[in-house]
Order: C-alpha cells, then structure tokens, then sequence
C-alpha cells in the first residue's frame, strides 16, 4: 500500500484556449477527472470555470501530477 505521502492528484497546465476563451485560461491549473474513455479518444476530463467537468483535446494541457496534499489544498481554496 502507498504511503499517503506518496500518493499524487492529477492536475493540467492549460496551454491553449483558443475556442473556449470563457471556459479556460491559459496557465492555469485544472483539476483532472479520471476518464479512461475520453483518454482513448485523445481527451481529457477537466473542470472547468464554471465548475462542471468537460471532456476537452488533450493537446490543450500539460498533466501534472502534484502530491496529494497539494492537491487537497488546491481542491480546498477553489471550493472556498
């Protein structure tokens, strides 16, 4: 078993919103949804500015994996 230290969230670097101006903002970190399904297809699911999740082209994002109590705070102050 993974020490909780150990254990990362998955989170993306957006890198281009061209088309999506209102949804995402290039250089921001994006929480991740794990999508098996949209993976294959080249996407990833993504919560966007308004909160809800999205599939959107892989190619829009760099993946970044940050330790889990990282993630937890950023979860925390974006609920907040």
């Amino acid at each position: 078993m993974k020490n909780t230290a150990d254990q990362t969230l998955p989170f993306a670097l957006c890198l281009d919103n061209e088309g999506y101006p209102a949804s995402l903002e290039v250089g921001k970190l994006y929480r991740m949804i794990p999508d098996d399904e949209a993976a294959a297809h080249g996407y990833v699911r993504i919560v966007d500015e308004s909160g809800e999740d999205y599939a959107f082209r892989a190619g829009r994002f760099h993946v970044v994996r940050l330790p889990a109590f990282i993630g937890q705070v950023l979860l925390a102050a974006s609920q907040a």
